[in-house]
């Protein structure tokens, strides 16, 4: 395999873009004899808006009511040479505010001094014992969704949401299977279809791509429902809506995502995105977490990820140069 700028294995010999697991898996509890019990300003998230694994940890915390019970700590928008960096522009922090770092793979070499894999956000860390919980996103919402729940309002709690919480019980199934696939395909779809470097991987992987959108569509299309799995929202939604987020403004042209666009070819996705985007109720099951979480971040997404994509397929191009976004970044929902 061949490696990215951050040393990462990511290539295998026929241009195909692979991603490697997160290393960190340990998990908060609501037990609080566990190892990392739930507790008030004792864990940090670390995170880049730019990222949409990070994305959905931020959507979750907001929905969660977690504010003030986890704090977040901002990298800069994109990586620079060394990964992951603190600059004190754009929201990011000068440096690391516990230890003094200025790049995200010092904190990963605090919990393991000869560290060399891939670093990524979000982070989930201890400011108690000083070491990393958890960077793989799909468990740290999880946590979110379920540990800390002693600790926020009633209304904010699992048992007393809509349907049944983000990952109710008899869903649970439905949710871990659509998960699976659409993780495969779509959140990682993209970066399999832009990251490649071989036609034959392009192709490989944009059909399944849109294959994948087509059943979503469909999906969506035979039940009429405002969510992925019925009337009210769950984990799902969150994990596909970062992609599609980012899907017109920035994955269709950098990425060559492109076969069709979701505003254009895709009437029930786009509305699913817009409900979910333009809910600005922050009394609302929604507590505005999509639209708080990525309104400020829309328009550069095409320059994060024009960067991004120089720096791993593109190392040896000239200047940057970024594909304009349309001109309408996030369509208005329709008049009732």
């Amino acid at each position: 395999m061949f490696s990215a700028a951050d040393g990462s294995k990511i290539y295998q010999a026929n241009g195909h873009f692979t991603r490697p697991d997160s290393t960190f898996r340990n998990f908060i509890s609501r037990d609080p004899n566990s190892r990392f019990p739930a507790e008030k300003g004792r864990y940090a998230l670390y995170f880049s808006p730019g990222c949409p694994w990070a994305h959905r940890t931020l959507i979750t915390r907001q929905l969660k009511g977690l504010e003030s019970i986890i704090e977040l700590y901002q990298v800069h928008f994109i990586m620079g040479p060394d990964g992951w960096y603190f600059s004190g522009e754009g929201g990011s922090l000068p440096e690391d505010p516990l230890y003094g770092f200025k790049t995200l793979r010092q904190l990963y070499q605090k919990v393991q001094p000869d560290y060399d894999g891939r670093v990524t956000v979000p982070v989930l860390w201890d400011k108690k014992s000083h070491t990393m919980v958890n960077n793989e996103s799909s468990e740290i919402i999880r946590m979110f969704t379920s540990e800390f729940d002693d600790l926020i309002p009633e209304k904010l709690r699992e048992a007393n949401r809509p349907g049944g919480g983000l990952y109710p019980e008899p869903l649970r199934a439905e949710i871990d299977a659509l998960n699976a696939w659409v993780y495969d395909t779509v959140n990682n779809g993209v970066y399999k279809t832009g990251f490649a470097t071989s036609q034959e991987a392009y192709e490989a992987n944009l059909g399944p791509l849109f294959a994948s959108l087509d059943r979503l569509e469909a999906l969506l299309g035979s039940h009429g429902k405002r969510y992925l799995l019925g009337d009210h929202l769950t984990e799902a939604d969150i994990r596909l809506y970062t992609t599609m987020a980012r899907f017109d403004v920035a994955y269709h042209s950098v990425f060559m995502c492109n076969l069709k666009s979701i505003r254009h070819d895709y009437p029930h996705l786009h509305l699913w995105l817009r409900r979910l985007y333009w809910d600005r109720d922050e009394d609302g099951p929604l507590r505005a977490a999509f639209y708080k979480t990525t309104e400020p971040s829309l328009g550069k997404y095409a320059w994060g990820y024009a960067a991004s994509r120089k720096k791993i397929v593109d190392k040896d191009a000239g200047t940057l140069i970024v594909p304009a976004s349309p001109a309408v970044l996030m369509e208005p929902l329709p008049e009732t």
